[in-house]
């Protein structure tokens, strides 16, 4: 089984699932166990200040929690493009110089190694065979992911945004209207 960690699971237009419709996840652990993700198109209205003080100055904008996903939703993950390693700094590569750090550190401390950050609250997860279920019955699309997707500031357009730029037909759908039976 190949697996499709550090790629985007984009939801193809029939996903009807309203967890997932029109998202794009990045995949942060794919193995025969399961699979681990965060929807990266989900802003809330919630300020990264209000869930973790200190580190909305280094949040991209839009600067509010996003919503990873509907498991776990009351924990919080970072992503964050970082310009350095420093000692202090647990950095979980995914994408390029974007990874997850630790939502539970001290921003202070490892402020010389965050260059912008982005929260997500909750994630999406998939138990044994479950992804590669939902791959084979065609709900997603299994593309590259660049590091600019992960923090993304236009996230209402990531979508159309990762689907354009695939190779061949694929990029039609990214002219589909939100729902496809008025197609």
């Amino acid at each position: 089984m190949p697996s499709h960690r550090g790629r985007l699971l984009v939801a193809g237009p029939l996903l009807d699932d309203p967890n997932f419709s029109r998202t794009v996840t990045v995949l942060v652990d794919h193995n025969r166990s399961g699979a681990l993700g965060f929807v990266l198109n989900r802003p809330t209205e919630v300020p990264v200040d209000a869930v973790a003080p200190g580190w909305g100055r280094w949040a991209c904008a839009p600067t509010v929690v996003f919503s990873g996903g509907p498991v776990a939703p009351d924990s919080a993950v970072l992503f964050a493009e970082v310009s350095e390693h420093p000692p202090a700094l647990r950095f979980t590569p995914v994408v390029g110089g974007v990874g997850m750090i630790d939502a539970a550190a001290d921003p202070d401390t490892l402020a010389a190694g965050v260059a912008r950050l982005r929260m997500f609250a909750g994630c999406a997860s998939w138990g044994p065979g479950q992804l590669e279920a939902e791959l084979d019955e065609g709900s997603w699309l299994v593309v590259d992911a660049e590091p600019a997707d992960l923090l993304d500031p236009d996230s209402g357009e990531l979508w159309r945004k990762v689907i354009r730029r695939q190779p061949g037909p694929v990029s039609i759908l990214a002219r589909a209207p939100d729902d496809v039976s008025l197609n």
